[in-house]
């Protein structure tokens, strides 16, 4: 992150060992990240392949849509497992 010159927005102000001088401008305000708006109270998720941002007026229905993607996928694949005599495992229940 350093090395790439990455910007960092955190939601909790830390005290760590930090040499020179750092400087807090603001919390809770929106910011504007790779030319995405996010607010306070948006759901951010990260890992090795990106980042999504979900803004908190539409989390719940973003919750309900992923939820029922992951079940109908969960019975597709037990669907297989079954037919391809594969043992059901903790993935397909």
């Amino acid at each position: 992150v350093a090395k790439e010159r990455v910007p960092l927005y955190l939601r909790h102000v830390g005290r760590g060992i930090r040499p020179g001088r750092n400087e807090l401008e603001s919390v809770n305000r929106p910011v504007v990240i790779g030319g995405v708006l996010v607010c306070p109270g948006d759901v951010v998720v990260a890992d090795g392949d990106g980042v999504v941002v979900v803004p908190r007026a539409v989390a719940e229905k973003v919750t309900l849509y992923a939820r029922n993607i992951l079940d109908n996928d969960k019975q597709n694949r037990r669907k297989l497992y079954e037919r391809l005599g594969i043992p059901i495992d903790q993935t397909v229940k």
